[in-house]
């Protein structure tokens, strides 16, 4: 991966690899779960989500091999009975049904081992499954194969269902090979058909969900696979996406039926969108709740925020973490909100930045308003009540509270609370001076010419 960060926490459609995995096996419902973690344990311990505090750790000090790693997990499975399933951390597009099926059959079957394999176009790099009358014989890795090996299409993908009884003590047994002397699992199947204990494979429906990830290139490849999965789960559910190859959804991403996505949108982290909302081009919400009927408009950004139904937003609007709007508000175009809960129906049409502040039900702000909500040390917030209307150009020296149908005529800067129903102005009386341009342009000219009648470009 060419990264500091473990290969298992580059993240994918919104979750580590390694969640995907685990995602993967919940549904088996399993009594344990352990994670065999090496370099950047730590790390990976504190990535998964609190959900996952049940999970046990054990560490591979020397990363030794598959089988090596798995000897590790056998203090944490001690006095453990019935199926181990064994997955790889770096296979995210793997379904939990694939698993399921395989151990479906490995308990019907009663073998000591089931493994899931493919047959691929392009077989470099696995390892080889070598049968013999039809029944599995033994997995031939790439390092060890003969030109007969390599012609073999059919490969294992280190997906496995193992009996607990025999495991440990084979697995102490695998000898060590190749030149960093690695103990690796298919050998473990080896030494069981030696002993005469079933080994039982099941081929993999969807070659994609076998994908390893091993470089940024098949990250990235592993990406478009997911973004395909959910879009197609997405339209299937009644959802139109008018480019599915331009949208970007995370897969804790809920959107309802009948909304409409229209291209280059982004939906990210937990966010649910409602029914019948339209999401124009360059939207990215992330984290966040959106009501129904909601329309967001182009190139605005929403995250860690909440909309109400039928509330209008955009376009070019931002709406930052700790906002809430209100049922039927509108937030106009080139308006940023922070930390701010806008009400029912109320207004902020454009160019206007409410940062720490409540405004409520049906009230209006003009184009261009400012909450100065920041000293230098603190913040404070501004409050307009309901029906309050605001003009143009004001800006409220925060802590300041604008009440109950109050006016705040345009270009004010309100420094002291406005009671409810009056009517508030504050700022410089204009002088006009009749002929007063002719003047100032009559003194600029006499300036150049004393300069020589140099000017500059500008």
């Amino acid at each position: 991966m060419r990264s500091i960060r473990p290969k298992v926490l580059h993240r994918l459609a919104g979750c580590p690899l390694v969640e995907h995995v685990l995602r993967a096996a919940d549904p088996l419902g399993a009594g344990t779960t352990t994670l065999v973690v090496g370099d950047g344990a730590d790390a990976v311990a504190a990535a998964l989500p609190a959900s996952r505090n049940g999970i046990r750790f054990v560490r591979q000090e020397s990363p030794l091999g598959t089988a090596h790693a798995l000897l590790q997990a056998e203090s944490a499975l001690n006095g453990v009975r019935g199926a181990v399933v064994v997955l790889s951390g770096d296979t995210p597009l793997l379904r939990g049904q694939t698993v399921a099926s395989l151990v479906e059959v490995h308990e019907r079957t009663g073998a000591a081992a089931t493994m899931l394999t493919a047959e691929v176009e392009r077989p470099y790099g696995y390892g080889r499954i070598v049968r013999h009358d039809g029944a599995f014989s033994r997995v031939v890795e790439e390092a060890d194969a003969t030109d007969a090996h390599r012609a073999i299409s059919e490969v294992n993908c280190g997906v496995y269902v193992f009996d607990v009884a025999p495991l440990f003590r084979a697995l102490r047994r695998v000898p060590e090979a190749g030149p960093n002397r690695e103990r690796y699992l298919p050998r473990v199947l080896q030494a069981y058909g030696a002993q005469g204990l079933t080994v039982q494979t099941v081929a993999a429906v969807d070659l994609d969900e076998v994908r390893g990830i091993n470089s940024q290139s098949q990250l990235a490849e592993a990406g478009i696979l997911m973004r395909q999965r959910k879009n197609e789960e997405l339209m299937a559910a009644g959802v139109t996406i008018i480019d599915p190859a331009t949208v970007y959804v995370d897969v804790d991403v809920d959107v309802g039926t009948d909304t409409v996505i229209h291209p280059n949108v982004i939906l990210e982290g937990r966010t649910l969108i409602g029914p019948r909302c339209e999401l124009r081009g360059g939207v990215r919400i992330a984290d966040s709740t959106i009501g129904a009927g909601v329309t967001v408009l182009d190139h605005s950004l929403i995250t860690g925020a909440e909309v109400a139904a039928e509330a209008r937003i955009g376009p070019f609007a931002h709406i930052r973490p700790g906002s809430t709007v209100g049922g039927g508000a509108r937030i106009g175009n080139f308006v940023e909100l922070k930390q701010a809960s806008i009400g029912a129906g109320a207004r902020v049409g454009h160019l206007s930045y409410v940062g720490d502040a409540e405004v409520a039900a049906g009230a209006n702000i003009g184009a261009g308003t400012i909450t100065c909500n920041y000293d230098g040390r603190r913040k404070h917030r501004t409050t307009i009540e309901a029906d309050a209307f605001i003009g143009s150009g004001t800006q409220f020296v925060a802590p300041v509270t604008v009440g109950q149908g109050a006016y705040v005529g345009a270009g004010s800067v309100v420094t002291e609370d406005v009671p409810a129903g009056a009517f508030a102005v504050a700022r410089a009386r204009q002088v006009t001076k009749p002929g007063g341009a002719d003047k100032i342009r009559d003194k600029a000219d006499a300036g150049a010419a004393d300069d020589g009648g140099r000017s500059g470009d500008g």
